[in-house]
């Protein structure tokens, strides 16, 4: 990501709105770092709701600190710094952030917290580090959250953001040497919970969608508006690893189905579906809708968020949304 000072004007009237108490002006000018740094929370925090508060807390402590202000370096850095701060206070408070033992032997650990980041509300430059595909998918925030929170904001500054050691050091106000141990340290748990994924963070990244995954979410929707289990389960690897937050994890694709059947889902009364596909952390979606016997509309039910591989889909991550105005998705069809 580039981080290159506001242009001369523009750094003189922030700076001029900051001294002059221009709370409009000000505003104005931060505010067209919002989804950049609410993508940087979201990294940290694992959470959307989560993000965007603390998103809209770095702005309360950025007009509050804004005399610490002086344009020495980039205003980007000083909003970063102060949103990093921000999560890390968070994060203190919170003993309810981070992984807990899987429910299954050898499943690891979830991330009970996790929620998808709508596409829609990703920075639009897509030459942005920030919204790169590999970074922002599901398994890579996951992966992140494995981290104390103080190596996580090390690792993204330095391998995701691309700051050099110095930056990230008064960022978080520590030494160099610090910084380098805590980004090596961060490294070796990552490389162990993406082992087969890739791990170079800074080099071209994809964003868009591939025909192959357009494909797997097409016929996983017709498969589910159709009922037909045979060819959901065609469309499922054997392997696959299923989680229904915050609460299920299964790593079959057979266990997954049986869970589905035997929870009541498509048997009369539930088994009347409408879906929408969408994408949420660069990610192919489905939404789910549900029309219960006596209703007139599908009501919001689940987000299945897939990873596909070889035309499979290898994960499978469903977010309940039932009775939650969730990512301004339409409560209804």
């Amino acid at each position: 990501m580039t981080d290159a000072s506001l242009p001369g004007a523009d750094r003189a009237a922030f700076i001029a709105a900051a001294r002059s108490h221009d709370t409009a002006r000000f505003a104005h000018i931060t505010e067209r770092y919002r989804r950049e740094l609410q993508v940087h929370c979201y990294r940290m925090l694992a959470n959307y709701e989560d993000a965007q508060d603390m998103t809209q807390e770095t702005f309360l402590r950025a007009w509050n600190k804004r005399e610490t202000f002086k344009g020495h370096a980039a205003l980007r850095t000083w909003l970063y710094r102060i949103a990093t701060n921000a999560c890390l206070d968070f994060l203190e408070k919170r003993n309810d952030r981070t992984p807990v033992p899987a429910e299954l032997p050898d499943a690891g650990s979830e991330v009970r917290y996790l929620q998808p980041y709508p596409d829609r509300m990703l920075p639009e430059d897509p030459q942005e580090a920030v919204v790169a595909r590999e970074t922002i998918e599901l398994a890579f925030i996951v992966a992140v959250q494995h981290l104390p929170p103080r190596q996580r904001a090390v690792f993204i500054l330095r391998d995701v953001l691309g700051w050099p050691a110095s930056k990230a050091a008064d960022a978080l106000e520590l030494t160099v040497a610090s910084v380098t141990s805590a980004l090596q340290r961060a490294r070796v748990t990552m490389r162990e919970q993406l082992s087969d994924r890739r791990l170079d963070w800074r080099s071209p990244a994809t964003h868009e969608l591939s025909n192959d995954e357009r494909g797997v979410v097409k016929s996983y929707i017709d498969a589910h508006e159709r009922n037909d289990l045979d060819g959901l389960m065609a469309l499922l690897r054997d392997d696959l690893r299923f989680a229904m937050l915050p609460d299920t994890l299964i790593v079959t694709a057979e266990d997954a189905v049986d869970g589905w059947v035997s929870g009541g889902l498509f048997q009369r009364g539930r088994d009347d579906w409408r879906c929408v596909a969408t994408t949420v952390n660069r990610m192919p979606a489905a939404v789910l809708y549900l029309r219960a016997p006596d209703d007139t509309e599908y009501r919001l039910f689940n987000i299945a968020v897939l990873h596909i591989v070889d035309g499979k889909i290898a994960e499978l991550t469903g977010f309940d949304a039932t009775d939650k105005p969730w990512l301004s998705l339409p409560a209804t069809l």
